[in-house]
């Protein structure tokens, strides 16, 4: 800790070294969310087949407005972090300790809002008492998560991987004691916060070997990440408050079996935007590097969004094809069967939020937060409008209200698309981005057609056909190239004879 690490350039290398890097950072990440995906999947069914659709429900409401509730404690800081200490990585001590500080500081009096605004809304005492340990149990992962913000500034992806990995395995066999004693949702919350724990001394020892200055607490930095991550917050909240108040309003106007199966397809929902998130997550830093440079930036952009389009719209078509499949196998078809129809309306807009997803990033790193806060400001409120409309509707005729919160939710997304567009520095977009969403929405096509022409398949058939199917759609129109595929396999040669955690960063 002593003593700080190079500093790399500032512009990030063009073509082939890019890609290379991307593709790097996205490998450690996705092996990172294969892992955390088979165990949420796994923590998730437990969860859903002994708590029951109704307090699954519960569990998915308290979690939500827990998430929420961090999002103000956070301020704006991840984006902020990352984009700084990748541009400078000298400021990387202070403005970890000084997040760290913040995090702590502002844990208690959010909390105690949360559970003000449980009570306002009129909730039981039994979910106030859940809010209320939730945010006490999660606070320890929470600051474990600052910690990620420097392994992803670094390009250190396997370091935030590690920790996000070993918080679900152990959150997972806590909780699996905790069911088994008949803890019920209480005790699954404390076993998150004893997980929590352990990955906080992990990330803190893995920092110190990363050779980066050691960590101070100033009011200097207090003072920057309060004020630089004040924009930040505005769009943190606005994307934040939209599942907030889409629990809430879900809450109120149907049953606790329907806010249920919202909850089970939810989490699915979050797990196909994840490969997004990834490619966001890895692509951020050298966004924010090429964020002054307009063709450089075009470059990086379109070299995360060309797989990304790929694999959002497989995972949409998927979705569509394979929604009844992954309920049975997760939830179980006795109380969960309903959430098939709310995956399936879904899988439409999948494909433009994982665009959305990259975008939004984009905008991030050019410094433009306010405006995107305030199209997501407008996003929320059309949401929620059609919402407060569509769930009575749906849940009347068909049982189902869920499915027209997720009808408005992909209606309302398109001004988020709009807006991300809009905002981009001139030259960043061209017609060949163009094309390429033509090209993925092309192959989606081909793919539901060959389904369609087809007699009705097993799934342990119709998946792998499907992912072949799309696979050649793909490259036929020319979505996937053969030095992007030669890119991946060098990159997968090199991980295999240096090791999983590579050469050290810096």
């Amino acid at each position: 800790m002593s003593e700080a690490a190079p500093l790399p350039s500032t512009r990030p290398p063009a073509g082939g070294a890019s890609g290379a890097a991307l593709a790097r950072s996205a490998f450690h990440l996705v092996l990172g969310q294969i892992a955390t995906t088979a165990l949420a999947i796994v923590f998730s069914a437990a969860l859903g087949r002994q708590l029951g659709a109704a307090d699954f429900g519960v569990f998915f409401l308290v979690t939500t407005m827990g998430t929420f509730a961090y999002v103000v404690v956070e301020w704006g800081q991840g984006q902020y972090v990352v984009r700084e200490v990748a541009r400078h990585p000298e400021k990387a001590g202070v403005l970890l300790g000084a997040s760290l500080a913040l995090r702590i500081a502002g844990a208690v009096p959010v909390s105690m809002f949360a559970v003000l605004a449980g009570w306002l809304l009129g909730y039981d005492g039994r979910t106030l008492a859940l809010v209320a340990l939730l945010m006490a149990t999660t606070l320890p992962f929470f600051l474990s998560q600052a910690y990620g913000m420097v392994f992803r500034a670094r390009e250190r992806m396997d370091l935030d991987a590690l920790v996000s990995v070993l918080y679900k395995a152990l959150s997972l066999g806590f909780a699996l004691a905790a069911l088994a004693l008949g803890g019920g949702v209480g005790g699954v919350l404390a076993a998150q916060g004893a997980a929590g724990l352990a990955v906080l001394g992990v990330a803190a020892l893995r920092e110190r070997g990363l050779r980066l200055p050691p960590l101070r607490v100033t009011r200097e930095a207090c003072r920057e990440l309060l004020h630089e991550g004040t924009p930040i917050l505005a769009i943190s909240l606005a994307i934040t408050i939209q599942p907030y108040l889409d629990a809430v309003v879900l809450s109120r106007l149907v049953p606790a079996e329907t806010v249920g199966w919202y909850g089970a397809a939810r989490n699915i929902m979050g797990t196909l935007v994840a490969p997004a998130t990834i490619l966001g997550a890895a692509a951020y830093p050298r966004l924010s590097r090429a964020a002054v440079h307009p063709g450089e930036l075009r470059v990086e952009l379109r070299t995360a969004l060309r797989p990304l389009l790929g694999v959002g719209a497989l995972a949409a078509v998927g979705t569509y094809l394979f929604a009844d499949l992954a309920i049975a196998i997760i939830y179980g078809k006795r109380s969960f069967a309903p959430a098939s129809a709310i995956l399936q309306v879904f899988s439409p807009s999948l494909f433009l939020v994982c665009i959305d997803v990259l975008f939004a990033s984009a905008v991030m790193a050019v410094g433009r937060p306010k405006a995107l806060a305030a199209a997501k400001a407008l996003n929320v409120v059309v949401c929620t409008g059609l919402a407060l409309l569509l769930i009575p509707w749906f849940q009347e005729r068909h049982g189902n209200g869920a499915i027209g919160l997720v009808l408005a939710f992909g209606a309302s997304e398109v001004i988020m698309f709009a807006a991300a567009v809009a905002l981009m520095p001139r030259a960043t977009l061209d017609i060949g981005f163009v094309a390429d969403i033509g090209r993925s929405i092309a192959a989606a096509g081909l793919t539901l057609l060959l389904f369609r022409l087809l007699p009705p398949l097993p799934p342990i058939v119709g998946v792998p056909v499907c992912i072949v199917a799309f696979a050649l759609a793909a490259v036929a129109m020319g979505l996937v190239r053969r030095e992007e595929v030669r890119v991946v396999v060098a990159m997968l040669r090199r991980r295999s004879s240096v090791g999983v955690d590579g050469p050290p960063a810096g």
